[in-house]
């Protein structure tokens, strides 16, 4: 835990606590019924295992690779799971907003503050999210004996229980066949990190190096957090954004390596979820019988959003550039594929030089003239 001063400079614990108190209580559902979602969603995780192999062909037949668990959640699990993941990536981004503090003339100010409003800014914003996340690979919190791992330290697969079951009756879809379309999606993510040994690492450095480029005033920080925590609790007068009230927390970004880092993030990003997308429909049709309504209904669910508040914290999160990448990734996987098959397009996890730019997202063929013509020649 990063301290500044004497004080935390985020209580994660607090933000742990602040998150649970806070979200929104799950759906209505007996004891029993609560049990059988949580047992038909252990048993659609693991059909979605090998549907997602058969299609991908990411793991060749003969080979295993790291065993990694499936664990079905609640909100306040994934918001723990979340915090941990977190507490580690951010680590080094704290130790360098200590130092900047306590050499800079906001130090009293910010030590003032503290760790103790932080974390509850944090608790705040993790409680808009806790109750929208359907499932997540997570592949950064250490194990521990309630976020297990594989041996060497891999993810694990978290499905929320009570967001699924929320969004399958908002939706009014058959439920079984919701719950296996998720599973398909999130287990191809969880096929993307086993069946890519250096994936997992590849992230974590490009996210390190980001943040060790960070030259980011600890107040502005603590400042956009206030913003988005006011916004939730209405603290906020309609219209009340600033000059730079548009920006979201990610677009804090001061210098050119860490623009450059972003974009190579964004790219691989929009990559994972267009490919998540991609077999989500590509399988669909064979194993889930409603497909072609859960996709339409469920696509509209997210170009509609909800109130206005949702869309200006979707902004300041950057959750609107997450739906982008659905989309845009989607796109670049399908025309891929299209053009050189799957095994052609599974060249694409060969090591970090063959996954695509930004530009070759938006452009596939200029990323099949790059990889295949280099591979051809």
């Amino acid at each position: 835990m990063t301290s500044i001063g004497g004080a935390e400079m985020v209580d994660w614990n607090l933000a742990v606590a602040t998150a649970t108190r806070l979200v929104r209580p799950g759906p209505e559902i007996s004891r029993e019924g609560a049990r059988e979602v949580v047992a038909e969603l252990r048993r659609h995780a693991k059909a979605a295992e090998e549907h997602v192999r058969s299609f991908t062909r990411m793991i060749p037949e003969g080979t295993e690779p790291e065993d990694t668990p499936v664990l079905v959640v609640d909100r306040a699990g994934w918001i723990k799971a979340n915090v941990a993941g977190f507490r580690e990536l951010l680590r080094p981004l704290l130790g360098k907003m200590q130092d900047r503090r306590g050499n800079g003339p906001g130090g009293a100010v910010l030590g003032a503050v503290g760790g103790k409003v932080t974390g509850v800014e944090v608790g705040m914003l993790l409680s808009f999210l806790a109750s929208r996340v359907l499932g997540q690979y997570e592949t950064f919190a250490p194990a521990t004996r309630e976020l297990p791992a594989s041996a060497d330290g891999g993810g694990r697969l978290l499905l929320v229980a009570p967001n699924i079951v929320h969004v399958e009756r908002e939706l009014e879809v058959d439920p079984h066949d919701f719950r296996l379309w998720v599973a398909l999606h999130e287990e191809t993510h969880r096929t993307q990190f086993t069946g890519v040994p250096w994936l997992r690492d590849h992230l974590q450095g490009e996210i390190q190096s980001f943040l060790e480029e960070t030259d980011v005033d600890p107040m502005t920080v603590l400042e956009r957090l206030r913003e988005a925590a006011q916004s939730l609790a209405g603290g906020r007068p309609e219209g009340e954004d600033g000059e730079d009230g548009g920006r979201s927390l990610v677009e804090l970004v001061q210098t050119p390596a860490q623009r450059e880092i972003l974009g190579r993030l964004t790219a691989v990003m929009s990559l994972l979820e267009g490919h998540a997308d991609y077999v989500m429909d590509g399988v669909g049709p064979e194993v889930v019988s409603s497909v072609g309504e859960i996709r339409e209904k469920f696509q509209q669910r997210r170009a509609r959003g909800a109130s206005r508040l949702d869309q200006a914290l979707r902004k300041l999160l950057g959750l609107d550039a997450k739906l982008r990448q659905y989309r845009d990734g989607e796109r670049f996987v399908r025309a891929v594929v299209d053009e050189v098959g799957m095994d052609g397009f599974n060249r694409v996890w060969t090591s970090p030089n063959t996954l695509p730019t930004k530009a070759e997202i938006a452009k596939p063929t200029d990323w099949i003239a790059r990889v295949h013509r280099r591979a051809e020649s």
